[in-house]
């Protein structure tokens, strides 16, 4: 058998290469083939995925361009809406400023002052009233003139309305008394001329009441802050402090502040002061500056008869009854002559000695003159408790002429003197006050402090608008403190007051052994007994 002959080594290195290229050529043809096919799916999809593409987009510019539609619509709309706003706009800005401009007309068309006066306290001058209706008159004008006056060049435009609030029944008594007037008509025809003066001004009764005047000034300061015409307010009130928190309420805003003067006749109290309100006085003008004073009751105390003897012994009648006069009287029992009360009588005779007249004892509070003045001072003797009857003056020294044998005799002790009697409505109720109650009540400040009309008269009228405590529930000794605290305030009407609850004070309750223990005392001197001494550096206000 015969062998292939051997290949050559390059031969067989040729085609064993010829055979790896020919692997890789077979590799690549399933190559290319996995390619096409791969080609063919990817176009396939691909094709898909256009037509998706394309339905796709047709559909978003079918939904735009519906949109852009809607909104080329809107848009015409809002500008339709935009032209007829703007007209709009231009017609409401020329309405605001004719509005505006009739607004400012009205506000400067009738522009008015106010002046509201508490008649018990501000008094015109004697010389208006004496006058009667014609008085009247001229203080009504006169008043308008002075308040215009302060307007300077507004005055022309300016209207001067003027309301008195008084008790004309206690007035007419009070200037009476005083002899500012001599008949009580006097006051009601100025009373009358003031309101005829001009048709703004007028005088109000407000009857018997202390609190019925403030409440209408307080009621009508109110309502016309609330008036942006009522340029200012003009208060007659520089006498009374119960002013005071009504002022200190409406301060809380200084545009009300600057509308508040405050009418000055009788010197502006502290507390008034103390707000810092505007004051205008117009005294010189118009206005008294001193209070009524019952120059009638002053006129009929007794005079204390002085003994023409100088060698004198002291001598006492024992306590006698008054006989009983000829003329009716209310009450039939006599009142009992007491050495207390010791005052003279020119008409009943006593221990006498030669060459000596001495005048004659008597207990009862007035004068026993004559038979024709018995039942004068007979119905005075007999007068309830209170008020109680006019003080009587220190007894008189009852003497009689000695022998020079005669052995000396010591003269009897003094008597007591008569409580001091204030006025006709007398002393206040004395009060038993607990130091301890008083000082819970004087710790209270500010709005904690407990209202004096809530728990001394009853509910309180001002309501939510007092600015006191009214939920506190005091004990009894505290009850008596708050009516302490409140008599050192003193009564506007003073001895002159008929109410008969009232609870402010109708005399000073402070004075102890001739001294007035208060620092800073609110009543005047007459409201003292006579000769109470007081701290000049306190009372620098008070003539002495």
């Amino acid at each position: 058998m015969s062998h292939p002959p051997a290949m050559d080594p390059e031969l067989m290195g040729f085609v064993q290469r010829y055979q790896t290229l020919r692997g890789y050529l077979d590799s690549e043809d399933e190559l290319v083939k996995d390619l096409l096919q791969r080609y063919q799916t990817l176009r396939v999809s691909e094709d898909e995925l256009i037509k998706d593409l394309l339905v796709y987009s047709e559909g978003v510019h079918s939904s735009l361009q519906s949109k852009n539609s809607a909104l080329i619509k809107q848009l015409q709309d809002l500008q339709l809406d935009f032209d007829s706003t703007t007209r709009q706009r231009r017609e409401l800005q020329q309405r605001l400023q004719l509005v505006q401009a009739e607004k400012a007309e009205l506000l400067g068309a009738n522009p008015y002052v106010v002046v509201l006066i508490d008649g018990d306290g501000l008094l015109f001058k004697e010389k208006f009233v004496r006058q009667g209706l014609a008085g009247g008159k001229q203080a009504a004008y006169g008043l308008r003139n002075a308040i215009l006056a302060q307007c300077g060049a507004h005055a022309k435009n300016i209207e001067v309305i003027a309301h008195i609030y008084a008790n004309l029944t206690g007035l007419c008594k009070a200037m009476r008394r005083d002899g500012s007037v001599e008949s009580e008509a006097d006051v009601k025809d100025f009373t009358l001329g003031f309101t005829q003066a001009k048709a703004s001004f007028d005088v109000v009764d407000v009857g018997h009441g202390k609190e019925r005047a403030d409440n209408k000034i307080k009621q009508n300061a109110r309502w016309h802050l609330k008036n942006p015409n009522c340029k200012q307010i003009i208060l007659g009130i520089s006498h009374d402090s119960g002013y005071a928190p009504f002022l200190d309420e409406l301060f809380q805003d200084d545009a009300v502040k600057v509308r508040i003067t405050v009418l000055e006749g009788f010197p502006t109290v502290r507390e008034l002061a103390a707000t810092n309100v505007h004051v205008l006085n117009l005294n010189d003008e118009l206005f008294r500056a001193e209070k009524l004073v019952d120059k009638i009751e002053q006129a009929s105390a007794p005079i204390t008869p002085v003994s023409e003897s100088k060698p004198a012994i002291p001598i006492f009648k024992p306590a006698v009854t008054l006989p009983e006069p000829k003329s009716p009287v209310t009450n039939k029992r006599p009142p009992v002559i007491d050495v207390k009360t010791i005052v003279k009588s020119d008409s009943v005779s006593s221990v006498n000695s030669p060459g000596t007249t001495t005048p004659a004892t008597s207990t009862t509070s007035t004068p026993v003159p004559t038979p024709s003045t018995t039942v004068t001072s007979y119905a005075r003797a007999i007068k309830t408790v209170t008020p109680p009857p006019p003080p009587p003056p220190p007894p008189p020294t009852i003497t009689v002429a000695v022998q020079s044998r005669a052995p000396k005799q010591k003269p009897a002790p003094p008597p007591k003197s008569a409580p001091w009697n204030p006025g006709k409505r007398g002393l206040d109720p004395p009060l038993q006050v607990s130091q301890t109650a008083l000082d819970n009540i004087k710790k209270r400040k500010d709005s904690n402090k407990l209202c004096n009309n809530h728990y001394l008269r009853g509910p309180c009228s001002k309501g939510d608008q007092c600015h006191f405590e009214h939920k506190y529930k005091p004990t009894k000794d505290e009850l008596v403190a708050i009516a302490f605290l409140t008599r050192l305030n003193p009564c506007s009407q003073g001895q002159d007051c008929d109410v008969e609850d009232c609870i402010y004070g109708h005399h000073c309750p402070s004075v102890i052994n001739g001294l007035c223990t208060h620092p800073f005392c609110k009543f005047e001197k007459q409201d003292h007994p006579p000769g109470t001494k007081f701290k000049p550096h306190k009372h620098s206000d008070r003539t002495q």
